[in-house]
């Protein structure tokens, strides 16, 4: 099975350590995030897996070269000009022959891939989604009126949410929907099958999850890391 992290982003929230380390370098505990997740989808039985790099491409390639040391077979796809989330993918057409996963290169999971590429092999949809809900208290308490007058108080209710969890899982056809070097998000792809009237299918990953995009996220995953991942892998 192929796979495809997409490692190409910036890391302006993560400023000043992307300034010298490009965001999927980023140390978690001993390992750096990539690692940790060549090792997760390796588990699983993703051994082809592709990096798709921008930003400090030549610090990825040289740390990690030909995947050997991990067990995987790995390549790095260098995008020329910003091509977002799913433009880097339309580089790779004619590798991709076969169902394959794509996963954001700045999140962390103990999701079971190859149960979510099972569900996709399964599903008529040539997109899955990896959906996640969301806890977040909220700092204040919710009051209710009628008129002038107090009726009910909610203390600090929490905000429940579903949130797309940087974890796809793409069929060959999808790829004629992704325009050639251009600037394309997973948003955009999106939003233009569903005005194509192309249902997207959804997987609900109940496992731990962690985006690591601002310095908070990042506090919070070296926390983590021996909880969640140090005996996972």
């Amino acid at each position: 099975m192929k796979a495809i992290i997409l490692s190409g982003g910036l890391g302006s929230r993560l400023k000043p350590f992307t300034e010298v380390i490009p965001k999927p370098l980023l140390p978690i505990g001993e390992k750096a995030i990539l690692e940790i997740q060549i090792e997760n989808l390796k588990k699983h039985g993703f051994e082809e897996i592709i990096l798709a790099t921008n930003y400090k491409s030549n610090y990825i390639e040289n740390f990690f070269g030909d995947g050997s040391k991990y067990g995987v077979k790995l390549k790095i796809s260098q995008e020329e000009i910003a091509l977002g989330t799913a433009g880097p993918v339309k580089l790779l057409e004619n590798e991709l022959d076969k169902p394959f996963l794509v996963m954001n290169g700045d999140i962390l999971t103990l999701l079971n891939y190859q149960k979510m590429y099972d569900f996709a092999l399964q599903s008529p949809s040539i997109l899955t989604l990896g959906i996640k809900d969301i806890i977040t208290p909220f700092r204040f308490g919710n009051i209710f009126t009628e008129g002038d007058y107090v009726v009910g108080i909610e203390e600090k209710p929490n905000i429940e949410t579903t949130i797309l969890a940087g974890v796809y899982i793409f069929k060959p056809e999808i790829l004629k929907y992704i325009p050639n070097n251009t600037y394309y998000g997973m948003d955009t792809l999106i939003k233009d099958l569903l005005a194509n009237q192309i249902k997207i299918a959804k997987y609900q990953i109940k496992e731990y999850w962690i985006d690591i995009g601002q310095i908070e996220d990042y506090e919070k995953a070296q926390e983590v890391y021996n909880n969640h991942f140090r005996q996972e892998i």
